[in-house]
């Protein structure tokens, strides 16, 4: 029987831990698929407030992006993915970035020259892969369920700003994490997290006030009723309020969405106008269409979901986050400075023996050899989500907004055409949430127990 060399059975094992990783994904979405076609009647838990034409339509949808979703993960996670790495796709396109190099005017012994522009094409590369199907995603998928509303010329520009930001900031660390590696000595992987975690933090506290513009239009929550309460909310808890913004989502999708942003000091609280009831414009507004009118949340809901998500700020969960974040990446650096010496993990990816390049080491030990790992604590992660999402939902009743809670939850879950039934297995492995009748059921018994 033939002996596989180190290499190849490295390339193999990787191999055979994503197919099963995406095999499991199929079967999944699978058991989803069949709540989809089995499911016809409104759950009695929802009969009052969700009617059969809302329920089927959301059914529709749900099937679609399952379908969706499942020729995705065939196309991209299985064939494209496993061929590219089979046949060295990242050697490939690096060994193209070192002749190319001297044609754009770099050097092409220089490791951070050549390992700029292989960031570079890659992507590119991946841009023109994943166009067609956020084509598909956006003009087919989310028109025929009414939630697109972009143009062709705004989806055109939002694309090309999306390139050249991520370029702007993917290219600069990318020579800064080679030049670390290649100075820092035996503990190069401290000076790596600090680099990584600064920039991380960083990028959290300058995305809302310096990106997030480029692409969507901010403009403050008028003065009136909804702002007053907001702020008096914000007095109760603590919080640090510094500026109340409506961001126009509208113009992208009719998803509705609220967040704060601001690691420190003051903060800013964004609501989307397809949160807010009519846009949070008169019943009149000439610029609302009729499947804009009643939809969205009244003032009362609309504090209900932000007492929701004031209570993960007053509850730690975004510390919390943000030190387990922190401290994967100490780990993942710390494994990668004790791996990326190792020759066979190049020869695996197709690179001639003796190369190593770092870009590359990083992405192979990131992407394969922790993805067991990474599966492991995206599953814990997503355990964890769900509990903060529990104990938020319990500060919002405490505060007492269960009832407006629960009838936010549910014109959202209606607005956004969310199907309320779900496969557990399924549930359990891709929701960071619980699903809407989960969090119903949670809320009437953390408002017995108030009332106890």
């Amino acid at each position: 029987m033939l002996e596989l060399e180190t290499h190849e059975l490295t390339l193999y094992s990787i191999i055979l831990f994503l197919l099963l990783e995406s095999l499991i994904e199929i079967y999944l979405t699978f058991r989803q698929l069949r709540v989809y076609h089995g499911s016809k009647t409104v759950p009695k838990e929802l009969r009052d407030v969700m009617d059969a034409e809302t329920f089927e339509k959301a059914r529709l949808y749900g099937l679609d992006k399952a379908n969706y979703g499942l020729f995705k993960t065939i196309v991209c996670d299985v064939m494209i993915s496993l061929f590219e790495l089979y046949y060295g796709f990242m050697a490939l396109v690096w060994m193209r970035s070192t002749q190319l190099s001297e044609t754009f005017g770099l050097n092409p012994r220089s490791e951070i020259h050549v390992g700029c522009l292989f960031a570079l094409l890659l992507n590119v590369i991946g841009t023109l892969k994943e166009m067609p199907f956020k084509i598909y995603s956006t003009f087919v998928l989310e028109e025929r369920h009414g939630f697109n509303k972009q143009t062709a010329g705004f989806f055109v520009k939002d694309q090309i700003k999306a390139f050249i930001v991520a370029q702007v900031l993917t290219l600069p660390v990318s020579a800064a994490f080679i030049y670390i590696v290649q100075i820092g000595g035996k503990y190069f992987f401290l000076w790596l997290w600090a680099f990584v975690g600064a920039i991380s933090l960083l990028l959290i506290m300058i995305y809302p006030v310096y990106i997030a513009p480029l692409f969507d239009k901010f403009r403050p929550l008028e003065d009136g009723v909804l702002k007053t309460s907001i702020t008096e909310l914000a007095n109760r808890l603590k919080f640090p309020l510094g500026q109340l913004f409506v961001v126009e989502g509208s113009k992208r999708s009719a998803h509705s969405n609220a967040y704060f942003t601001g690691l420190f000091g003051v903060k800013r609280i964004v609501l989307f106008d397809t949160l807010l009831l009519n846009k949070g414009l008169p019943a009149d507004d000439a610029s609302l269409t009729e499947s804009d009118k009643g939809k969205g949340c009244k003032n009362e809901e609309v504090l209900a979901v932000l007492a929701h998500e004031l209570g993960h700020w007053k509850l730690g969960h975004i510390s919390k986050n943000i030190v387990i974040m922190q401290v994967q990446l100490f780990l993942i650096f710390l494994v990668f400075s004790q791996l990326f010496t190792y020759a066979p993990l190049y020869e695996a990816v197709g690179l001639p023996a003796g190369e190593k390049p770092i870009l590359i080491g990083l992405m192979v030990i990131m992407m394969y050899v922790l993805a067991p790992y990474n599966t492991l604590i995206s599953f814990a992660m997503t355990i964890m989500s769900r509990r903060f999402e529990y104990q938020a939902d319990a500060f919002a009743v405490g505060l007492g907004y269960a009832k407006e809670l629960g009838q936010a939850l549910i014109k959202l879950q209606v607005d956004n055409l969310g199907f309320p039934v779900y496969d557990w297995m399924y549930s359990s492995w891709n929701h960071s949430h619980p699903t809407l009748l989960q969090r119903l059921e949670r809320l009437t018994t953390e408002e017995g127990k108030k009332k106890r």
